[in-house]
């Protein structure tokens, strides 16, 4: 069975852009537009809008890409099954998380990992920690590291390895944000806030602040908790992030954590899979390491 075709299309769905899947799956644009072509010509449909400046999923390409995940997905899972089971496992698995998270949580797991199946390979993206679960959950992934949800959804499993507080920080340098915290009484909706655009984080920091009834001053909202790390330590305001990433952080020894009433609720940060994947024997094997590490 040719799955490549269908392995080609996923990435570009992914990606949205020629160059980029051409340079990973080692062939030029041309034929990469060829290949997409025959492809389209086979379903009798277009699956992707695309000009000089853009590529977008058409509806029929939405539709495509929700069934080519589950056509490979189910082609090695029959691949596996009439394999003897002492046949080393072999194939790929698609995994996501932050930057933070790659080196503090996920290369331990990676090491111990690599050292029972390196016949499996890592097909690893980094990002936006708040995108982790709607990516495995969508799909696009198999495995996320990931902040636990308050509320998991049935769908999910999720393996705890690390408890990581979540943390207010401040400049050490000498600035009007220090002036203000070094008042006798902090007027908390003075401060300037520096707070993650969406995810766990910031519902958090929202419900600490109405639960003081304070409208914060938010001067900036950041995708990725490495880059409020990086505006806390140039003076901007006063930020709010896992401990996990501090430690992580080239900016660890320029930023103060502040004491504050009600600390936040810390951060679960584990391994995170749908239900059904993690019925897959690669994805299976992966999951069975991370137990071991868990708390």
């Amino acid at each position: 069975m040719d799955t490549e075709n269908l392995k080609l299309f996923l990435h570009l769905a992914d990606t949205l852009h020629f160059g980029k899947t051409s340079l990973a799956c080692h062939m030029s644009p041309s034929t990469l537009s060829r290949q997409i072509q025959k492809l389209e010509a086979e379903v009798g449909q277009q699956l992707f809008e695309r000009d000089n400046r853009s590529v977008i999923l058409t509806d029929s390409g939405i539709k495509f890409r929700r069934y080519a995940r589950e056509s490979l997905e189910k082609w090695h899972e029959i691949l596996h099954s009439l394999n003897d089971e002492s046949q080393i496992l072999k194939g790929e698995i698609s995994m996501y998380c932050s930057v933070t998270a790659s080196y503090s949580v996920l290369s331990d797991l990676l090491s111990d990992f690599r050292k029972q199946f390196d016949k499996i390979e890592i097909k690893l993206r980094t990002g936006d920690a708040a995108s982790s679960i709607e990516k495995v959950l969508s799909g696009e992934v198999d495995i996320v590291i990931a902040a636990r949800p308050d509320t998991l959804s049935p769908k999910l499993g999720f393996i705890t390895i690390a408890e990581s507080p979540l943390l207010f920080i401040a400049p050490t340098i000498d600035c009007s944000v220090r002036t203000m915290l070094n008042a006798k009484d902090i007027q908390w909706d003075k401060i300037p806030l520096i707070i993650p655009e969406r995810g766990l984080a910031r519902k958090r920091v929202d419900l600490w602040f109405k639960q003081k009834g304070l409208k914060p001053n938010i001067y900036a909202q950041v995708l990725g908790n490495e880059g409020i790390v990086s505006m806390v330590n140039l003076g901007f305001g006063v930020g709010i992030v896992p401990q996990l990433v501090i430690k992580n952080s080239p900016f660890e020894d320029k930023v103060e954590v502040l004491s504050v009433s009600n600390p936040l609720k810390p951060y679960r940060v584990g391994v995170c899979a749908t239900q059904k994947k993690i019925k897959n024997p690669l994805i299976a094997a992966f999951w069975d390491v991370a137990l071991n590490k868990n708390l």
